[in-house]
């Protein structure tokens, strides 16, 4: 049966499908440790759960307006102003199903035929996806392993067209943790205002950076790149609500308003439910979110003490989200037991998965070969018994 041209050229979320992989090999009693998954394994804060389950067991069950009651709105521009020191207003804020939701709808309204979307690489899997289904073109810019991996200006200005219709923005970064300097992060923002392009600017990983490194929204540096930026944000990492599925967008109300219209004919507004355990969790007490970061920064510290003790294994701290994206490109060339070469990332995870019982994800699907993505999410004790298994694993490969 044919498909639709735009479904034709897409690729299925390679993280999703390595992570649900993992799981049912888990299921069969397969001894797998999966590095691969972007979710973090501590429970949702009891508060945020107790007004979910409130609002289910006072019958708050029902539709609502298609971009989210006007509580969990306002409860995202209060902490915009508090958290991000950005003044919106409730028409300038939509709800989403996650922020993945609010990133495609932000696609299908503002990008179109002939223009130019300019993704950082290393990028996450679903942005070059997302663009070319609104029909526009992605356009990488590189960024450099020995700099840290972090976004510059002149990497832009590389890339940059005519057709430039907007870059996307992802600090801290997945896969590499990166985040962009602040002084890079105001010339990135000058540039938008002089060459007249917009910016999208995906938050999701804002709360979790480390070594005292403080996440600053660029939409924050003042009321001419706030007009072209796009704010997205979500519940998911911040606060263990993966599946709730609960993410925002702030902007020009014309284009949310044009999010909203979309959304309200595609999915309708996020579940009833998750809206209000949203609003407990956005205008709640923070000290989980502050006891799961210093957690992730010790798992973080244990993990690059790890890998730079395997040979052969080299890899930039990341600064912010939970993952690290190691280069293992020193494996190439080498051969398995039974003779066969590995010459990618795609081989080497393949290579993990049948040798160490263990996942990761491979760089190429990120935009960089040479590297593959380690989550920290899961327990220290998974952590230390699968990074064990590889390097035994890699020490193997001759």
């Amino acid at each position: 049966m044919p498909l639709s041209r735009r479904v034709r050229s897409i690729s299925p979320s390679s993280t999703l499908a390595i992570t649900a992989m993992a799981k049912r090999m888990q299921a069969e009693g397969i001894d797998v440790i999966s590095f691969a998954g972007g979710e973090p394994e501590f429970d949702t804060p009891e508060h945020v759960k107790a007004a979910g389950i409130r609002a289910v067991r006072d019958g708050f069950t029902k539709y609502t307006a298609p971009a989210g009651i006007e509580e969990l709105r306002d409860a995202v521009v209060a902490k915009l102003k508090r958290d991000n020191g950005l003044e919106y207003t409730q028409d300038e804020v939509v709800t989403c199903s996650g922020s993945k939701q609010a990133l495609y709808n932000l696609a299908m309204v503002f990008f179109d035929k002939r223009d130019e979307v300019i993704i950082p690489a290393p990028y996450w899997v679903s942005y070059p996806e997302q663009v070319r289904l609104a029909d526009a073109t992605p356009v990488f810019a590189p960024t450099r392993e020995e700099e840290g991996f972090r976004l510059k200006r002149g990497d832009l200005e590389r890339v940059l067209t005519r057709r430039t219709k907007a870059v996307i923005l992802n600090s801290p970064c997945n896969p590499t943790g990166a985040v962009i300097e602040l002084d890079e992060l105001k010339a990135i923002a000058e540039l938008a205002v002089e060459k007249d392009f917009y910016l999208v600017s995906d938050e999701a990983y804002e709360a979790l950076t480390y070594d005292g490194v403080k996440h600053v929204s660029i939409a924050s540096l003042g009321e001419e790149v706030k007009a072209r930026t796009f704010v997205v944000g979500s519940t998911s990492k911040t606060y263990a609500m993966t599946g709730w599925r609960l993410g925002y967008a702030a902007g020009p109300k014309e284009i949310i308003k044009a999010m909203i219209d979309l959304q309200s004919h595609s999915t309708s507004a996020p579940a009833s439910p998750s809206q209000k355990a949203a609003v407990a969790a956005l205008l709640g007490p923070r000290e989980t979110v502050e006891s799961m970061r210093r957690e992730f920064e010790k798992r973080r510290r244990y993990l690059l003490e790890r890998l730079h003790g395997i040979p052969g294994v080299r890899c930039v701290p990341p600064e912010g989200a939970f993952y690290a994206f190691p280069n293992v490109s020193a494996f190439y060339g080498k051969k398995v037991a039974r003779g066969r070469k590995i010459s990618s990332s795609t081989d080497l995870t393949a290579y993990l998965i049948q040798e160490a019982r263990v996942t990761v994800v491979p760089g190429a699907d990120f935009g960089s070969d040479k590297h593959v993505r380690i989550s920290y999410c899961l327990g220290m004790e998974q952590i230390r018994d699968g990074l064990e298994r590889m390097a035994k694993a890699l020490e193997q490969l001759k």
